[in-house]
């Protein structure tokens, strides 16, 4: 699977292609729509987002009658600000600290650093969205679900700030839950009311403010990934993935960073048997759901950091590369805080990735034929877990139906 975008910030639409999808998948308008609205809202959005956008996934191929044919999908989202442009906009020829324009002017040869800001700029994460939305209907006729939630903006954290590798799929879903209608995606109260007054203080001082969001997804099927190539190993994917979103600088699987603190014992996941003893069960996540570049049957869990915007009010300092002398280079309008709508784009993101892993391990024309395949896995004998006292450990493995 892959998927290509086109356009600029300030052009006509976006445009998404996305090949590989399997014939069969049941896309519902109204989920494009809402995750794309989704992207838009958050405390800390600009005017574009919050008033003038409203984003609509058009279909232009590749699904009849809500269903994917195998073709190529492709969609469209109008840029309806770009009524609002003038006919000849002004040259940028000071480059921005932070963006794009200095090495993509260096790279390209431009004079003009508009024209690397109009495809540099997030704008395009709408498209990928659509993308990721499509990913999702596949994901979900295997039972697998994508949620996140925002755990700290700036300094202002959530306490504990990401304590998730002790909870189970039921209890990451009550987080995205009230998450999901919080102003900064925020699952505690107290923490989204600590978050809100700093990105208004932020306003006030013309800065901005980044954070950290966690992204996961719960009935993932064990053993999409692979340990026997760098580039097929699904924690590099899932990370690239996420480190590909505007303004992200970082982002880990599962306890990474905490656990590169303990020693040996205290960074496993300890295999144990379950209460019922008809299963295998893990009492700890620190590994994500990922072990050996695999996807082990628990939620996979990551976290990504975002880093400031670098669209701020307050003078900076850069050159005009027209004249050579000292200059605060122009302020383009922009978000106080994008960091609930970085969330949404990292679903997008994981969602891709997954679905990608999918169609590797249970083919990808077809969505029975995947399905046929998905069932067979699960039937094999070989995956029931032995009785009490075996020894043969080779023959145990994770009940991938225990998220569920």
């Amino acid at each position: 699977m892959r998927f290509l975008t086109a356009g600029e910030s300030h052009g006509p639409e976006l445009v998404v292609i996305v090949e590989g999808l399997p014939a069969g998948v049941s896309v519902r308008q109204e989920a494009l729509d809402e995750d794309l609205a989704r992207r838009q809202r958050g405390y800390g959005r600009g005017a574009r987002s919050t008033r003038i956008e409203r984003d609509h996934a058009e279909v232009v191929a590749g699904i009849a009658g809500g269903t994917t044919t195998g073709a190529p999908v492709a969609i469209r989202i109008v840029n309806r600000d770009f009524a609002n442009q003038p006919a000849q906009p002004k040259s940028l020829t000071a480059p921005r600290p932070g963006h794009a324009d200095l090495a993509g002017g260096m790279k390209y040869g431009l004079d003009d650093f508009r024209l690397v800001r109009e495809r540099a700029s997030a704008r395009e994460t709408a498209a990928r969205v659509a993308a990721g939305a499509l990913a999702r209907s596949l994901l979900a006729h295997f039972g697998a679900e994508i949620g996140s939630f925002v755990v700290a903006i700036g300094d202002r954290r959530m306490d504990p700030a990401a304590n998730v590798s002790e909870m189970d799929a039921s209890a990451l879903w009550a987080l995205a839950g009230r998450a999901e209608d919080d102003p900064v995606r925020c699952p505690d109260p107290d923490a989204s009311a600590r978050m809100t007054a700093a990105i208004d203080a932020a306003k006030e001082a013309g800065e901005t403010l980044g954070g950290v969001f966690v992204v996961f997804a719960t009935g993932v099927p064990a053993g999409l990934g692979s340990h026997v190539h760098w580039d097929r190993r699904l924690d590099g994917r899932l990370i690239g993935a996420l480190g590909s979103i505007h303004a992200v600088k970082g982002a880990e699987v599962g306890d990474a960073f905490a656990l590169a603190e303990l020693p040996g014992t205290g960074a496993v996941d300890s295999i144990v048997r379950t209460a019922e003893g008809s299963g295998l069960g893990r009492p700890t996540n620190r590994a994500g759901g990922l072990e050996g570049g695999m996807t082990n049957g628990r939620p996979v869990v990551l976290r990504a950091a975002m880093k400031p915007l670098s669209s701020v009010r307050r003078e900076v300092e850069s050159i005009d590369l027209r004249t050579g002398a000292p200059v605060d280079p122009a302020y383009v309008r922009s978000d106080v805080c994008a960091v609930p709508a970085a969330a949404v784009v990292g679903e997008a993101m994981v969602a891709w990735v997954l679905a990608d892993a999918l169609t590797e391990r249970f083919g990808a024309d077809r969505l029975d034929a995947m399905l046929a395949a998905f069932d067979a896995v699960r039937a094999d004998a070989r995956w029931t877990p032995p009785a009490a006292g075996a020894t043969d450990v080779m023959d145990a493995a994770i009940d991938v139906d225990a998220e569920r």
